[in-house]
């Protein structure tokens, strides 16, 4: 009987490592404090998974910021602006290149792989030296083996996790000044010596097992890339002598090329697999596994929330042990827990029906050991017999389907849903109506969430105070954020969005399908924790959900105020959705409610609506044979939300932390009026499409500033960055934004960051008069 857990999720059940980091951050706690904290949740871990009889606990899947930032820590690959100057790295370098400081700006963040957790992408070149510079993988294995001495055992012996090395290099980009062609991969020879070091420690330590995890290996890799892994691990073979190692992939089908490669290598002791969302490595595995291998078989779904069908994934497990042998297969999660919510113990208040479709990670690593049990002839049948029933109650609830809405969404196949009137032409009549200055000025959304605001909207959620009362101190809210874009003179206004939660479960609060946890809560990114509401039914919408906001603000100002609204897309993306039916099917249902929240909008008088479609990137398929139709379904579901306005409304979207430029064609295909995206921090990479030759005839706004650091821009810094704007964009289409929205700022950064972006577009505005 063995189990096995990818990863684990650090944030603990009620975020306790966000707040002790933000503490920290804030100086209001000391480094010792936040290691305590750290050390007590990795414990706890531990424990936790030993007490439910795990076989192969992970280690080192704890981060205080992002594992492959740890992972650069341990290479020693610090980009120069940070004045490293070797030894340890301690927090002050790990966190400069978090989150930046004073004076450097942080390191690239951008999506890991399609979910919506963000590494700090490493920046790599030829004159970079490695050295063996963070010893957390071994600290952590030995920190575990000490923790038996509170659960009465020997210690937990652990399985050190690392990113595998090609991996790594794979998931990095070339340094600023490094020819955008430099081979990653040709570094491979001077990082491999320091894993070798990492590797012996962990041997002299203990360590009976090693888990590399090697994701690219699902991606579309040429021969060269895949080379690379036999050339890594047949380089690491001597130094893994006497090691159990697993190389764990996740997040799709690993290709039949890939599945060659890595099963060809001879120091690798067992292979993990994703075969919930990698269902076509069954069919390999089933042609041919290495005789006397370890199938690491991932049936435990890791990235959504719903209770595993234990009798299907018993059939599925039955199956490979013929193939594997019954002593070498070990049960899974799909990959790591860490995009998964922690523990349903903490949902009181959860429908009782619904709570009974669902496993969060606790419940997940429960899962792993009863399927380990089953397989091993001590079958649970009283857990069995109740993850069967509530199944069925899911299959058959009443509360699932709602036939007006299904009849609605199949009859938007027959249409493509295009404004009629091309992009120029509607930019004109908005000009007309709107009368903006050339490189106008705008945000993205949401504004610093204070103290006091939260405070207000708790209050209200538990009746605390009146509505009346709590509409007073909204509506106060907006109107000081009014003032202080007036003040700041911003040409198009936003209300600030004091009435929202988050940008997903405040629109699915008053969307019918969906459900909500109290601490459902994944990491985003560093402290940065989302919770995903659950798409549990079909969606529609009973009542206006913005306008009153949008309006009561609009009143307030003679400038455009724009209207808010996250798209369907995004929706889609940042919620656990239900796995009963396409996802596009969900995602048209979506579509169709925030349809008849724009028109609202724009019967209230509203002139400008932002959809926001920040995870339109990120729900991108990982291999290239199965982009083209995401792309379709996902556009069309933004396009049928404004298809019906008027030329004259102004429709908005945004991006955020992606990469745009393989997909800049189906981003000009969404046919929105004015494009606002993520620039600053990716080095203008976005930049770059422009320069080779894209024509874009809509409204564009690269963010001018990075809002996730605390770092306030000069006025001459902003302006630099227009500059390079204006070189491959025309300034009758720019528009002047920072990155993303500032809910999580305080108001000391945004004030003089916002009015340095204004007194730049100004400074430019003059210039291009002047010019002329």
């Amino acid at each position: 009987m063995a189990s096995h857990v990818v990863g684990y999720p650090r944030m603990g059940p009620k975020r306790e490592l966000k707040f002790a980091l933000e503490s920290f951050w804030d100086g209001k706690s000391s480094a010792e404090d936040l290691q305590k904290v750290a050390a007590d949740l990795r414990s706890s871990i531990w424990k936790q998974m030993a007490e439910a009889g795990i076989k192969y606990i992970p280690s080192n899947t704890f981060a205080y910021y992002d594992q492959v930032l740890d992972t650069t820590a341990m290479l020693g690959a610090v980009p120069p602006r940070y004045g490293w100057n070797g030894g340890e790295i301690g927090f002050d370098v790990y966190f400069s290149m978090a989150r930046g400081n004073a004076s450097v700006p942080a390191m690239e963040m951008t999506k890991w792989f399609d979910t919506n957790y963000h590494y700090i992408v490493p920046e790599l070149g030829p004159d970079v030296k490695f050295s063996y510079a963070s010893h957390k993988a071994v600290n952590e294995y030995k920190e575990a083996k000490a923790v038996g001495v509170y659960v009465n055992q020997l210690g937990v012996d652990t399985v050190p996790v690392l990113i595998g090395p090609v991996s790594y290099l794979l998931l990095s980009k070339p340094a600023k000044g490094v020819e955008k062609t430099f081979s990653l991969l040709s570094l491979l020879g001077k990082i491999l010596p320091i894993y070798k070091e990492v590797v012996c420690e962990l041997k002299a330590a203990g360590a009976s097992w090693i888990q590399f995890d090697e994701p690219t290996l699902v991606m579309d890799l040429d021969s060269h890339k895949l080379q690379a892994f036999t050339e890594a691990y047949s380089e690491l073979e001597s130094s893994l002598s006497g090691l159990n190692v697993v190389i764990e992939t996740y997040f799709a089908d690993v290709p039949a090329e890939a599945y060659k490669t890595l099963t060809s290598l001879k120091c690798v002791t067992g292979f993990g697999f994703d075969l919930v969302r990698g269902t076509k490595t069954l069919d390999l595995i089933k042609a041919e596994f290495p005789k006397g291998k370890y199938l690491f078989a991932g049936v435990v779904d890791g990235r959504n929330i719903w209770a595993n069908d234990l009798t299907a994934s018993l059939s599925i497990l039955g199956a490979l042990e013929g193939i594997v042998g019954k002593d070498k297969l070990v049960v899974s999660t799909s990959c790591s827990l860490l995009h998964t919510a922690v523990d349903l113990v903490n949902e009181p208040k959860l429908d009782k029906e619904i709570k009974s479709w669902l496993a969060f990670a606790a419940q997940k690593v429960v899962e792993v050991n009863v399927l380990a049990k089953a397989l091993a002839g001590q079958k649970d049948e009283a857990f069995f017999s109740a993850n069967a029933a509530a199944q069925a109650s899911r299959r058959s609830s009443p509360r699932v389907t709602n036939e007006a809405v299904q009849k609605a969404a199949a009859a938007l196949k027959g249409s493509d849903h295009r404004r009629a009137t091309n992009v120029s032409a509607r930019l004109d009549a908005q000009q007309k109506k709107l009368n903006l200055p050339i490189l106008p000025t705008t945000t993205i959304g949401s504004f610093p969430q204070t103290i006091e605001l939260r405070r207000v909207r708790r209050e209200y959620k538990a009746n605390k105070i009146s509505e009346e009362e709590y509409v007073k101190a909204i509506k106060e809210e907006i109107s000081k954020v009014v003032k202080l874009q007036e003040e700041l003179d911003i040409d198009v206004l936003v209300h600030g969005e004091p009435e929202r939660n988050d940008m997903v479960e405040y629109f699915g609060e008053q969307l019918s399908g969906f459900a909500f946890t109290a601490n459902g809560w994944v990491q985003s990114y560093g402290s940065r924790c989302v919770k995903p509401p659950i798409i549990y039914g079909d969606v529609s919408r009973p009542k206006p959900m913005t306008v009153f906001w949008s309006s009561t603000a609009q009143s307030m100002t003679s400038r455009p105020m724009k209207g808010m609204l996250t798209g369907p897309v995004t929706i889609l993306n940042w919620s656990f959705v239900r796995n009963d039916q396409p996802r596009f099917e969900t995602c048209y249902q979506i579509a169709l409610a925030i349809k008849d929240e724009v028109e609202d909008l724009e019967k209230a008088g509203i002139n400008v609506i932002q959809i926001d479609e920040a995870a339109l990137r990120e729900g991108l398929p990982l291999r290239k044979s199965e982009h083209a139709f995401y792309l379709d379904w996902a556009v069309h579901s933004f396009r049928i939300t404004n298809c019906g306005v008027k030329d004259t409304t102004q429709i908005h979207t945004h991006m955020c932390y992606s990469n745009f430029n393989d997909i800049i064609h189906s981003i000009i295909d969404m046919d929105a009026d004015v494009i606002t995206i993520e620039n600053s921090r990716s080095d203008e990479k976005l930049l770059s499409v422009f320069r080779e030759g894209v024509k874009y005839g809509a409204g564009i706004g690269p963010g001018v500033y990075d809002i996730h650091s605390p770092r306030i821009p000069s006025t001459e810094e902003i302006a630099d960055r227009i500059n390079k704007m204006l070189a491959v964009l025309e300034s009758n289409i720019l528009w002047v934004n920072p990155d993303c929205g500032l809910k999580t700022r305080k108001y000391a950064e945004v004030k003089p960051a916002l009015q340095n972006m204004v007194a730049a577009a100004k400074l430019l505005r003059t210039q291009l008069a002047c010019a002329k």
